[in-house]
């Protein structure tokens, strides 16, 4: 399983990419137009992202986003469990645990070989 992206929301991207490289050293960049909007990196186990806030439920706070094989069953799991789909999709979804905490779901989408 690949290391969950955090993904944080900005007022002012570029002052969000500069306190992360300050702070972690970490170089956002443009994400691929199939990606989303915003900036992201990945070193070394850390997936941060920091995108543009707009209106939408992940732009209140920061959001981990776990990669999952199985869209459709997990967001049934996590209404069993307690917690609440927020926003479901397709390649990604937004919910709330059953401590009413965010986070997101990523589709695992396979690589061309």
């Amino acid at each position: 399983m690949p290391a969950p992206l955090i993904e944080f929301p900005a007022d002012d991207s570029e002052r969000a990419r500069r306190f992360w490289r300050g702070v972690l050293g970490a170089e956002l960049e443009p994400r691929p137009t199939d990606a989303g909007a915003g900036w992201e990196t990945e070193d070394e186990g850390l997936r941060l992202g920091v995108h543009e806030r707009g209106r939408g439920p992940g732009d209140t706070a920061s959001l981990p986003y776990f990669t999952v094989i199985d869209m459709q069953a997990t967001l049934e799991r996590v209404g069993e469990l307690g917690g609440s789909v927020i926003h479901p999709g397709e390649r990604w979804s937004i919910c709330r645990d059953s401590e009413g905490s965010p986070f997101a779901l990523a589709a695992d989408t396979p690589t061309a070989p």
